[in-house]
């Protein structure tokens, strides 16, 4: 199978990367085991983007690998790391590049139009990194115990078309010597051969006149009906769009049947008026024909075509053509073609001014309902219940970046859908409890993307755990004692242990002692101090002398008798 070298449209998908997704994370240090949120963001996805380079003059990469894909961004970390960002895809294109949406034969929109040297356009952006918890803080929300994913990277199917930049183009019945003549003019070394049809592609020649350097162009030989697809011409006709003037190379030396200079350049411009009238309004060829052309008579070096080239000189010279002779074999008249070339470059650039490099971001269109946040629609179910459909740009984001595995998460994504109005707006279009409500997902797409929730405003998503909607209410506990609180289960310690030496002493048991859990009774050594003497403690130090006198205490004494 022949490997093509030169393709000039091409179907390319591009995905571009996904965003990565926040990080929950509380922060932990020694005596401080809940210090708050501390999670950092996702990274963004690396973008796609399409970028004309000097140094390519085909698409044949993308024939073979017709799928490209940006980096995805790195995930969020603890101690407020956010996630890198991924790696955009820079696609390198030939100079004057169509991009198109996808569609059949290349008929989609035209989303850019690429020329120049360094012009690029964003065709696939990333998506954003989800939000860490710290990023969720807020006055209301102190301790978020979830984290926002990832957005997806956007993903398209585009038609990159080539139409060759070039100053002059050559047009022509085939085998009528334009391969031949660029050949002549330039270092270009195309096919040549003595059958129709021997240039397959366009070729593309550097030209030197004084002191003006221009690209010609071969174009591949067109025929009557090339304009609707006869030929080569319904491939090749658009790569003299961008021409600045059209050079006709007439055969002179014919010996087909019906076939003459006058006729053949008639058909050549039906062909090309045809082309350029299909094309829409706004269109680069679309003044295709209003443009300079110049007409040579090739093949002058033969006897016989050198008396028709003088017979017609006159009838095309009364149509306004400028006329040369040339012969591609003995270069007779090229340098006087070549000026004449020259002149109109040289002409139409400074008519023209210098293109800067410019950077287009494509953004995507508004979603339906423009103005609005989001729209309510009721439709049937498989099962015949009735669903509220609740479309919204911003709505399939919040669905998308929502971990349905966290209730927090869940919680604080309804939160965000009442404060938006979509409970209230249910309401009043008479959605009732138990209703399903399908947010995100297409109808193209099966509804495969979307979330389907019961409709019950009355109820708090996971209120009955977690307090505040999307708040931790961990990191908000303290189960640490004050001090009056230690001071009185101290005391009620000492109170029992006086009640229990009593009642040994009657020769009673003592009744059962109550629970006392003291998580921080190191607390208790300086609490102890501030009890008064014979307060009760069952300590045999109690009743010597020397406990009677806290300044004959020891520190050994009073830890000690502390800890009994």
């Amino acid at each position: 199978m022949a490997v093509p070298t030169f393709v000039d449209r091409v179907t390319l998908q591009v995905v571009a990367g996904n965003g990565g997704h926040g990080v929950a994370s509380v922060h932990r240090e020694k005596f401080k085991p809940l210090g708050g949120p501390d999670g950092g963001n996702g990274g963004h996805g690396g973008d796609v983007v399409l970028r004309v380079a000097a140094d390519v003059t085909t698409l044949v990469d993308y024939h073979h690998e017709p799928r490209r894909k940006a980096g995805n961004g790195a995930p969020g970390g603890g101690s407020n790391k956010s996630g890198a960002h991924g790696e955009d895809l820079v696609l390198k294109v030939p100079d004057g590049t169509v991009v198109r949406s996808g569609g059949p034969h290349g008929t989609g929109e035209v989303l850019a139009d690429l020329v120049g040297v360094g012009t690029e356009v964003v065709i696939a952006a990333g998506g954003r990194g989800g939000l860490g918890n710290a990023a969720l803080a807020s006055s209301k929300r102190k301790a978020p115990g979830f984290a926002l994913k990832g957005e997806p990277g956007q993903e398209r199917t585009i038609v990159l078309e080539l139409k060759v930049v070039a100053d002059i183009g050559l047009v022509g019945f085939p085998s009528a010597g334009k391969s031949s003549l660029i050949a002549a003019l330039s270092r270009a070394r195309p096919k040549i051969a003595d059958y129709p049809f021997t240039t397959l592609v366009p070729n593309l020649g550097v030209v030197t006149a004084g002191s003006t350097t221009f690209t010609v162009a071969d174009v591949p030989g067109l025929i009557e009906g090339a304009s609707e697809g006869r030929g080569l011409g319904h491939d090749f006709l658009r790569h003299v769009e961008r021409c600045a003037a059209l050079v006709h190379v007439v055969d002179c030396a014919t010996v087909e049947p019906g076939r003459d200079p006058l006729t053949d350049l008639d058909v050549i411009e039906a062909e090309l008026r045809a082309y350029a009238e299909a094309l829409p309004e706004g269109a680069t060829g679309k003044d295709l024909l209003e443009r300079p052309r110049l007409v040579a008579l090739n093949k002058t070096d033969v006897p016989d075509a050198a008396q028709i080239a003088e017979f017609v000189r006159g009838d095309l010279e009364e149509r306004g053509y400028d006329v040369y002779d040339v012969s591609a074999a003995s270069h007779q008249g090229l340098r006087e073609l070549s000026f004449a070339m020259a002149q109109i470059v040289a002409r139409r650039r400074a008519e023209t001014p210098t293109q800067e490099i410019t950077r287009i971001v494509l953004r995507p269109q508004a979603a339906a309902g423009v103005g609005a946040e989001f729209t309510v629609d009721q439709r049937r179910g498989p099962d015949g219940q009735r669903q509220w459909i609740v479309r919204g740009a911003k709505l399939t984001r919040w669905v998308g970046q929502t971990d349905f595995s966290n209730d927090e998460a869940v919680g604080f994504l309804a939160d965000r859908l009442a404060r938006l109005g979509v409970e209230e707006a249910l309401a009043k279009q008479g959605a009732e409890p138990g209703d399903d409500v399908v947010i995100g997902g297409t109808a193209d797409q099966g509804w495969e993307d979307a979330v389907v929730f019961d409709f019950d405003p009355t109820i708090q998503a996971g209120a009955e755990m977690l307090g505040r909607r999307g708040e931790d209410q961990r990191l908000d506990r303290d189960d640490r004692r004050t001090n009056v609180e230690r001071r009185e289960q101290l005391a009620a310690k000492r109170a029992y242990e006086a009640e229990a030496r009593e009642a040994r002493a009657r020769g009673e048991e003592p009744s059962a002692a109550p629970d006392w859990t003291f998580e921080d009774d190191d607390d208790l050594l300086d609490l102890d101090d501030d009890v008064e003497p014979g307060s009760g403690d069952d300590s045999p130090a109690d009743d010597s002398p020397a406990h009677d006198s806290p300044a004959h205490d020891s520190p050994a004494d009073v830890t000690a008798d502390d800890r009994s």
